[in-house]
């Protein structure tokens, strides 16, 4: 019998071994999907049919010693944003609901080429603009660790799908934590890519074509091998950037747990973290001690925290008020006019954000480019910094207010989702690459993760330290009764 839990690296061996068959792999996953997306909703479109005759052929070309790649007949889904022939691509939005792309999203092309069986898509937010996943097109997806809560968002859907085993691998996105919150909640891997290492290409707002600032894809999976192969295979420019460059990833900057050197950071005041999560991370941290890793709690990039965290803020209104209508834009400028100097409330700061002018915006991307200059002094004597994916385990289903305005609870206080952005932002505004791997559990059985940042183009070492820790301190769990 086959585990549906066995990471894509296994099964994709299995596969070119001929120890199990693709038509027969992809068939579990069909009837798990049957048996279980009904309640998650994770899942919201399928195309078993098409499908199973590409498996069909991956079979037969098999049988005939054609190897496509080293996904060959691996069954997986994609986030509902990516471009996939034949396939909606909505962004959650009742206005896209009819736009189906005519080829698919350049990463995905390439993970096809490799062997990947696309079988569906998972659910998004609307407009990705949300930490909880749900939409007015295809309803709420819950958490297969406990159906009352979120998976988390931008990628819940594809975090939910892979934790309950309905799919061997899955491709999110992330700008403010979509791919490492999901992961976090959910208990599997996600990666962020170095920003630009990945062509966003066919993964933006239907009818976009540019690039967005701090928006980067990346794999989604159970495993850390599972993330590094992925990673390379997605990697790569654009067919206008291929002119000129080519990736090379720079090898895992150290092979064995006892040769890292590791800052620690499990809390910051302006962005405080549930202790519940801070002892597991703290957990695996002595883990990695015990191995021989060099631990630092005080080691910190020279540039203060909280200016960082409002900078992240900052930038990431202005992307995230780009995708939105001209009308919108405008009803914002009408509101941040109408604002009083003192105010600085949550909402305020919002829409000064979302219609910062175009030399403010410049100011404020010179002060972030001085951070990266402190990342990279950083990055000269340690490896990596360790920190929490989220301030919280995955909150409850609330779906009332403005996505950033609803509370969640720390250390049994309520607190604003948005505290959540720091640790989304401590990585992503200075376009650094960052792994989460599962960390433990809590007392109430709710996955913990711990995210994992490395220097620029430094993927390759947050994976590796990942897969170090699967070995010795934990891996992928699988959630009970699936």
């Amino acid at each position: 019998m086959i585990d549906p839990f066995r990471s894509a690296t296994e099964l994709a061996s299995d596969l070119r071994a001929r120890k199990i068959g693709c038509r027969e792999l992809l068939e579990l996953y069909a009837a798990r999907v049957a048996q279980f997306n009904p309640t998650l909703n994770a899942i919201i479109a399928t195309d078993f049919e098409r499908a199973r005759r590409r498996a069909d052929d991956a079979d037969a070309a098999l049988a005939g010693g054609e190897v496509w790649g080293p996904l060959h007949g691996i069954p997986m889904t994609v986030k509902e944003s990516y471009d996939v022939e034949g396939f909606v691509t909505s962004w959650g939005a009742p206005e896209f609901e009819t736009y189906r792309p005519a080829c698919d999203a350049l990463s995905i092309a390439r993970l096809v080429a490799a062997g990947a069986n696309v079988f569906g898509k998972t659910n998004v937010p609307l407009f990705l603009g949300d930490l909880k996943t749900y939409n007015a097109l295809y309803g709420t997806t819950s958490n297969p660790w406990d159906l009352t809560r979120t998976p988390g968002g931008s990628s819940g859907g594809s975090a939910a799908a892979l934790a309950a085993g309905l799919t061997a691998l899955d491709a999110g996105s992330d700008i403010a934590s979509s791919i490492r919150t999901p992961a976090h909640y959910c208990g599997v891997y996600g990666h962020k890519p170095t920003f630009g290492l990945v062509t966003t290409r066919g993964q933006l707002v239907p009818g976009r074509i540019g690039f967005t600032d701090i928006a980067v894809v990346g794999p989604m999976a159970r495993s850390a091998d599972d993330l590094a192969l992925a990673l390379q295979i997605m990697a790569g420019p654009d067919d206008i950037d291929a002119r000129a460059w080519r990736v090379e990833l720079p090898k895992p900057r150290k092979e064995r747990l006892a040769d890292f050197r590791v800052a620690v950071m499990l809390d910051a005041p302006h962005a405080p973290v549930d202790r519940d999560v801070q002892a597991q991370i703290q957990y695996l941290v002595d883990t990695a001690g015990k191995a021989g890793a060099a631990i630092s709690y005080t080691a910190r990039p020279g540039f203060d925290t909280e200016e960082a965290d409002h900078l992240f803020q900052r930038l990431l209104g202005a992307v995230l008020s780009g995708r939105g209508s001209e009308a919108s834009f405008k009803a914002a400028e009408a509101a941040a006019r109408r604002l009083s100097a003192d105010d600085t409330s949550e909402h305020a700061q919002m829409l000064r954000n979302a219609t910062l002018s175009h030399r403010d915006w410049l100011t404020a991307n010179e002060t972030r480019h001085r951070m990266r200059l402190e990342w990279a002094e950083f990055f000269d004597e340690y490896d990596l910094l360790l920190c929490p994916a989220a301030a919280s385990v995955a909150p409850l289903h609330n779906h009332d207010g403005a996505p950033f305005e609803r509370p969640i609870t720390v250390n049994g206080k309520q607190v604003p989702l948005s505290t959540q952005l720091f640790w989304a932002g401590y990585a992503g505004l200075a376009y650094l690459p960052a792994t989460v791997a599962p960390a433990g559990a809590t007392a109430q059985g709710l996955p913990v993760g711990v995210q994992i940042i490395g220097p620029q183009y430094g993927d390759l070492t947050c994976i590796h330290f990942a897969r170090l820790l699967e070995r010795c301190h934990r891996g992928f769990v699988a959630p009970p009764g699936y």
